[in-house]
């Protein structure tokens, strides 16, 4: 684990922020208390922390490198899991390495190609690298942006970090929210339009994006793209050529220093990930955890999206790997207080309970192992959401894990949006994101559709839940990596024909025909349920009461945003209305609010 920041500019000596370059390194602490580092130059400042393990040969942070008169420093957040490739090609070039670490590797590549590199690398990353010749910043964010990358443009100089309050360290940054941030907040919350950094100068360099800042300005721009092609290949071919990209991306991501785990749910997807993962480790060296609520067993409602719980088929597996297993048990009290961690951690109101219990997850997770493995982002790709399955979903013309705009809405008070209109605001972000889905020539109706609908999860819902699994990991000390979410199974993913995704007309059908072997044939053709969550009546009570005490302080900030009567209204009638999909329905949307509450506190939130 690690986190970076720093700042650029042309305005004047840098090493006058020499403090806040401190201050900015204490926020980020979390991230790698063990060791840190600020280096100055002439126009930029880096920082840089991180946790003793990746530091190998006790390198020091940020690295620079010489060679032929120029000088390079970087500060890099990030794993490379094509690492072996790389050194071997940049060894034949003539580069020489000093240390064992992923960060030298990518400087030497990138003094090597420039820019070009990105195209180079698997793995997730968010980095800088200041040119010291050329007074020239490079910033760049790995293709999905599971590593964070927030900066803000301040009397002509850039502030960067990997999280909203390293940059609110800066003098320059200020918390003030205007009527975009409120409609971030409560018309698309957890999610966020990608770029968006809620904050009203506050923004986050988008997913596969780079960027250059120098005495011309700051320019960003996407060095990848996903793109629609023909898909050649038969059912079988396509399923062999699936096993071969999901084993090898599992096998890739479980190198690294410490101990390594999974999080083991039972279902298909953490299943193939923990089998996947056995067969490459040593007898012993994997273990497995799940996570599991107080008095869930008699609290447990089924539903259409969660018609059983995870309990038996975590037994399975158990059973099936025998690995050293582990059951995290979480209290409602615990959960209730995770609400205001989750926060800080994310530095945004966020999912909720969901934010909160893998936070508690993770805190537990990190007394075992140093990288836990997470069947995130299978959904996406395969096509496991109900929404892809459901033909009046699907075809709604609307973002199908939330069509409650005009709910949402409801809770706001008069001229809080300044003339944005909910529908438009809403609407326009979906229909933008259309446009960038594409379509071979040839494509049905069905096809172009399904496409839309991968395109849609890829840019929100997915962004959604790496932002929480990296937020909460980190919070926590712990690195969470997500092999589904390697870049070659994505864009083969994105062209794969619905009707071989659909195959047995079962939710994720084709990935279940891929692993078919090497799961328990129970745990292979379970149907999909959603990450576990707390069914207890305490929690709705005790989040209650929080809003309650809310909606009863004239002084709160939330008041400022959303009406007394709406929140009386949550709190008192029978009315379920989903906030974010199946994660977030009534408890949790109570207690978004909660979270919101608590951000306008916890950062002093001005509105403008």
């Amino acid at each position: 684990m690690c986190g970076i920041a720093g700042m650029a500019g042309h305005g004047g000596p840098i090493h006058r922020y020499y403090g806040v370059a401190g201050r900015m390194l204490e926020t980020l602490t979390h991230r790698g208390p063990d060791c840190g580092g600020i280096v100055f130059s002439k126009g930029a400042c880096l920082v840089h922390c991180q946790m003793s393990g990746e530091d190998r040969e006790n390198a020091r942070h940020p690295i620079e490198l010489r060679r032929g008169g120029k000088r390079w420093v970087i500060s890099c957040s990030g794993e490379l899991y094509n690492a072996d490739e790389l050194r071997r090609r940049l060894t034949d070039l003539g580069c020489r390495f000093k240390t064992g670490l992923d960060t030298e590797l990518l400087l030497a590549a990138y003094a090597e190609w420039g820019p070009d590199c990105l195209r180079e690398l698997n793995g997730v990353f968010a980095f800088v690298i200041w040119e010291e010749e050329s007074e020239t910043l490079f910033c760049a964010r790995d293709r999905f942006g599971i590593k964070p990358f927030f900066y803000a443009l301040e009397h002509g100089m850039l502030i960067f970090g990997s999280e909203i309050e390293t940059l609110m360290a800066h003098p320059f940054v200020e918390p003030t929210v205007d009527a975009a941030g409120v409609a971030e907040l409560t018309l698309i919350g957890p999610g966020r339009t990608p770029g968006h950094g809620v904050f009203q100068r506050v923004r986050e360099l988008p997913a596969g994006h780079g960027a250059k800042f120098d005495k011309s300005g700051f320019v960003v721009y996407p060095y990848y793209v996903l793109c629609a092609a023909p898909h050649t290949e038969s059912l079988d071919e396509t399923a062999d050529h699936v096993r071969e990209l999901v084993t090898d991306a599992v096998r890739r991501q479980l190198a690294g220093d410490g101990p390594v785990c999974t999080m083991l749910s039972g279902g298909l997807d953490s299943s193939i990930v923990s089998a996947v993962a056995k067969g490459f480790l040593p007898d012993g060296a994997l273990t497995t955890f799940s996570v599991d609520y107080a008095d869930n067993e008699q609290y447990f409602q089924p539903s259409k999206f969660q018609p059983g719980s995870d309990a038996r088929y975590i037994e399975i597996m158990n059973d099936f790997l025998q690995c050293p297993h582990t059951n995290v048990r979480l209290d409602t009290d615990a959960l209730v207080n995770s609400l205001f961690r989750a926060v800080d951690a994310r530095g945004l109101p966020g999912m909720a309970d969901v934010d909160g219990s893998l936070l508690l997850f993770c805190q537990e997770l990190k007394n075992h192992a140093a990288v836990a493995l997470s069947g995130e982002c299978a959904d996406e790709l395969f096509g496991g959401y109900p929404w892809y399955r459901d033909k009046e979903l699907r075809e709604t013309d609307a973002f199908p894990w939330s069509q409650s705009t005009e709910y949402r809405a409801s809770f706001l008070r008069d001229g809080v949006l300044d003339g944005i209109d909910p529908g438009e605001y809403v609407y326009q972000k979906y229909k933008d994101t259309l446009t960038r889905a594409g379509a071979p020539d040839g494509d049905s109706p069905l096809e172009r559709r399904m496409r839309e609908m991968m395109r849609l999860n890829l840019d929100w819902f997915m962004q959604t839940l790496l932002t929480r699994a990296e937020r909460m990991g980190a919070y926590a000390g712990l690195e969470i990596r997500v092999p589904f979410c390697d870049h070659r199974i994505v864009e083969y993913l994105y062209n794969v024909p619905w009707e071989f995704k659909d195959y047995q007309n079962r939710e994720k059908g084709l990935l279940r025909h891929a692993m078919r072997d090497i799961l328990p044939e129970e745990v292979l053709w379970r149907k999909k349920s959603p990450y576990p969550k707390t069914h207890h009546p305490d929690y709705l009570a005790r989040a209650g009461a929080l809003l309650r005490e809310i909606i009863d302080d004239k002084h709160a900030p939330l008041l400022e945003i959303i009406r007394a009567g709406a929140l009386e209204r949550l709190l008192n009638e029978d009315r379920a209305v989903p906030w974010y999909g199946q994660l977030m329905t009534t408890p949790q949307t109570i207690a978004y609010f909660v979270q919101i509450n608590y951000w306008m506190q916890k950062f002093k939130v001005r509105m403008v």
